[in-house]
C-alpha cells in the first residue's frame, strides 16, 4: 500500500503520525493536504536505525555520538540533507530534513517491512492545537481521507521533541515528548 502512494495514519513513542513513502510524490501531496501545510513545512523521515540515518544525513563524528545517546526516542533531529532525500522533501532555504528513530515496536516493524524511511508528521489536522490521539476520532475524522489506520497504542500525546543539530551546538527547536533535563 505504500509502495503504491498510500497514506496511513501509524502509532510511534510520542504521538501518532501520518506517514507514507518518501519517494511517492502524490502520497506526499496527499500527507501535505491531510496536514494544511505546505513545503516550507519540515516533514520528518522515520528511519530504523541510525546507519539509515546516516545515508539521508550529513553527520560529523559529534554529531553521531550526540544521536548516538537519544535515538531511539521521542526525537527530531534537523539534520543537513544528502543526496539521498529528494530535493522537494529538503527545507527550502536550508537544504536541511528532519530524521527520527522512533522507538515503537510497530513502528519498526513496519519500517523494517517498508524497506526505506517513511516520511511522516503529527497527526495534527488543520485548526487543531493538539495531535488526534484517539482512535476512535481518527477514525472519524480521516475517513475516507487515509488508506489505512494502525489501531496500535501510542504512549502519548505530544509531538517530538525537535532539536536542530545544524549549528555547533544541538539547539532545541520544540520541547515535546523526548525528555530534555539530560541535554542541557
Amino acid at each position: 500500500m505504500l509502495a503504491d502512494g498510500g497514506v496511513i495514519v501509524m502509532p510511534t513513542d510520542a504521538c501518532p503520525v501520518l506517514a507514507c513513502s518518501m519517494g511517492h510524490k502524490g502520497a506526499v501531496d496527499r500527507l501535505r493536504a491531510l496536514r494544511g501545510v505546505d513545503d516550507r513545512h519540515l516533514l520528518t523521515l522515520l528511519c530504523q536505525d541510525l546507519a539509515e540515518v546516516g545515508t539521508y544525513a550529513q553527520i560529523d563524528n559529534r554529531q553521531y555520538r550526540f544521536l548516538k545517546e537519544w535515538t531511539p526516542g521521542a526525537y527530531t533531529f534537523v539534520l543537513p540533507a544528502t543526496r539521498e532525500v529528494p530535493r522537494r522533501l529538503w527545507h527550502p532555504s536550508r537544504k536541511t530534513v528532519g530524521l527520527r528513530v522512533p522507538d515503537h515496536p510497530v513502528a519498526l516493524a513496519l519500517l523494517q517491512a517498508h524497506g526505506e524511511p517513511l516520511l511522516g508528521s503529527s497527526l495534527i489536522l488543520p485548526g487543531d492545537d493538539e495531535p488526534l490521539t484517539e482512535i476512535d476520532e481518527i477514525m472519524q475524522r480521516l475517513a475516507g481521507r487515509v488508506d489505512l489506520v494502525l489501531d496500535a497504542p501510542s504512549p502519548g500525546s505530544e509531538p517530538t521533541t525537535m532539536i536542530d543539530m545544524t549549528g555547533d551546538t544541538p539547539q532545541v527547536v520544540r520541547e515535546g515528548r523526548g525528555p530534555i533535563d539530560r541535554m542541557i
